[in-house]
């Protein structure tokens, strides 16, 4: 699929917060030149919610081959879980399709990385990975050209956040007493990604535009008088040194994910639909 060269026929894995602000995007014109073809949730109520809300009716399908094997879509835009990219991925990329990933964190899977590479390869598709909910990928794929000695991440989110993470069920923290800020975790972003799912996918995308997830690290924190979700950046190296902070505001419905993710998924729409691109 070649970007500014005709309408991008989508299909969307995915119905809930993330999927649903896309999907309208998409429906309103505000995505570029897309077109939402298909839909797919495990709960099928929750795509039926989606497509009653848009004024272009998607198809719904009865399961996720329905939408994978259509031949009229060109990308398949992940909106679901980690789960669902280690599910669909390949078979995506295998049927002809490029594919948005929303649930980075699944991509450090070593295993499936490869997978998921060789699938892309071998089918002359795209991989792609909005900058979800952190600024200044740009700068840290470009400094990563040359040597880069550290990169830490510093996630701090309200604890609500973090309910149903497999660490706090592991460690039976009860957040709704937290008083005082708490440091959850602090290692590799590859074992950020398992043990917060939903909480870190950042992370993961940091690690993929720079030295990788052994070599990422990561600081989370739960903080009870946190509003919004907080994400920090610092990574030195022969270029200098980069600080930045991302100050985001929640999903209502969904208060583990930023709303700015799903933007930055809309806003490579218009990337890859577009005929100027801007930004490294």
């Amino acid at each position: 699929m070649k970007a500014g060269i005709g309408t991008i026929i989508a299909g969307l894995i995915g119905c809930g917060s993330i999927g649903s602000v896309i999907a309208r995007a998409i429906d309103d014109g505000e995505a570029g030149d897309v077109e939402l073809e298909i839909v797919y949730d495990i709960v099928r109520e929750h795509a039926e919610k989606l497509v009653s809300s848009l004024s272009k009716k998607p198809r719904i399908a009865r399961n996720a081959d329905e939408l994978l094997k259509d031949e009229k879509i060109q990308l398949v835009i992940e909106a679901a879980s980690q789960e669902a990219v280690r599910q669909y991925a390949v078979k995506a990329l295998s049927e002809g399709k490029d594919f948005m990933v929303m649930s980075t964190g699944a991509l450090l899977d070593e295993e499936l990385f490869r997978e998921v590479s060789n699938a892309a390869k071998r089918s002359g598709g795209k991989v792609y990975v909005p900058s979800g909910a952190i600024v200044g990928l740009d700068n840290v794929k470009a400094a990563a050209v040359r040597d880069i000695d550290e990169v830490l991440l510093i996630t701090r989110k309200p604890p609500r956040s973090f309910e149903g993470a497999p660490l706090v069920k592991k460690r039976g923290i009860n957040l709704s007493r937290l008083d005082k800020p708490i440091l959850l975790f602090e290692g590799p972003a590859r074992e950020a990604v398992k043990l917060f799912p939903r909480n870190v996918n950042v992370s993961a995308s940091l690690s993929l535009a720079g030295v990788g997830p052994d070599r990422t690290r990561v600081r989370i924190i739960a903080d009870p008088k946190a509003e919004n979700i907080m994400h920090e950046i610092h990574v030195r190296g022969e270029f200098g040194e980069i600080l930045t902070r991302t100050i985001n505001k929640p999903f209502p419905e969904n208060p583990k994910t930023s709303y700015i993710a799903a933007l930055s998924a809309i806003a490579t729409l218009r990337k890859i639909s577009g005929s100027i691109v801007v930004g490294t």
